[in-house]
């Protein structure tokens, strides 16, 4: 019988066995694929930690996002870490209680109480000073309770006394916060005895209060980042500015990975020791809109 080429498997020319066909060669290049592939699932069900999406969710006041300083320092944070940051914006009371359930890694906000308040009941791991702005009070150009100047209590005082229309957050938010204690201070109780028509509350973000203090020339508490890039001004602008009562700091903290185990601490702690390090000061001083910085640094200041 006579045989053909393609049935016959040559010897080595050397001597060293039979020459591999080259249908034997796609099979063995299939079979190591196939095992490669096999060793890398098993190297990630045993690696969990190397699964891990590079991602976390941070749970933040609304001024940091409307004022458009995250969409500054958080590409920096990426380019640095590869880690993608994930926002809810919300006020500062809600952004807590998202971190108390557990829906967040990380949570970013100005209320030091609260803060407080949030780590000493087990909510949160550590508390980090990170920033501070100030407060305005922001009107009508025309002031029309006539309350232009540096004293804030004194401003309040006359909004009351005349009935000037006032837009309040409503929205448990830290600017809220901050407004309800201006008020207490002021011997005015806007949630009872003091409350009339001139007091609106409307439950919602910065932009949203200053939109309508815009369309009803009413005076509202803002942020300053958010005004400074705030578009919709209208007649509104700074009546009032520079008293020490407007201070307004932010801190950072990790929600605790022992009451929720899914938290990301590795990479939420990154974020936060990123924001406190000198590049992370550094990018949030260099954030400014038309020549003015919005927040100034200060995780190194004691006590902030």
């Amino acid at each position: 019988m006579k045989m053909t080429p393609s049935a016959v498997v040559p010897a080595n020319a050397g001597g060293m066995g039979p020459r591999v066909r080259g249908d034997d060669i796609g099979v063995c290049r299939a079979l190591g694929a196939a095992l490669k592939a096999l060793v890398t699932a098993a190297f990630f069900v045993a690696s969990p930690a190397l699964a891990q999406d590079k991602s976390i969710v941070v749970s933040s006041t609304t001024s940091t996002q409307d004022s458009g300083l995250f969409g500054h320092i958080l590409p920096l944070f990426k380019a640095r870490t590869g880690i993608d940051v994930k926002v809810v914006s919300q006020g500062t009371g809600q952004a807590l209680d998202t971190g108390r359930r557990g829906d967040a890694d990380v949570v970013f906000v100005h209320a030091k109480p609260q803060e407080e308040t949030f780590v000493a009941d087990g909510a949160g791991v550590k508390r980090f000073p990170v920033m501070y702005n100030d407060f305005i009070l922001v009107g009508p150009k025309s002031d029309p309770a006539g309350v232009k100047g540096r004293d804030i209590v004194k401003a309040f005082t006359t909004i009351k006394a005349t009935a000037a229309p006032f837009i309040s957050r409503g929205d448990r938010s830290g600017t809220h916060a901050a407004e309800l204690a201006l008020w207490k201070i002021a011997s005015i109780d806007v949630a009872g005895a003091d409350k009339g028509a001139w007091y609106k509350e409307i439950g919602q973000g910065m932009g949203a209060a200053l939109n309508t203090a815009s369309a009803s020339n009413a005076y509202v508490l803002a942020d300053r980042g958010t005004w400074l890039s705030f578009r919709n001004r209208g007649d509104l602008d700074i009546v009032v500015e520079g008293d020490n009562k407007l201070f307004n700091q932010y801190g950072v903290m990790l929600v605790n990975p022992a009451k929720h185990p899914h938290v990301k601490k590795e990479l939420g702690q990154q974020f936060i020791d990123w924001l406190v390090s000198a590049e992370g000061q550094k990018a949030i001083a260099d954030y400014k809109i038309n020549g003015q910085q919005l927040f100034f640094p200060n995780a190194t200041v004691p006590g902030a």
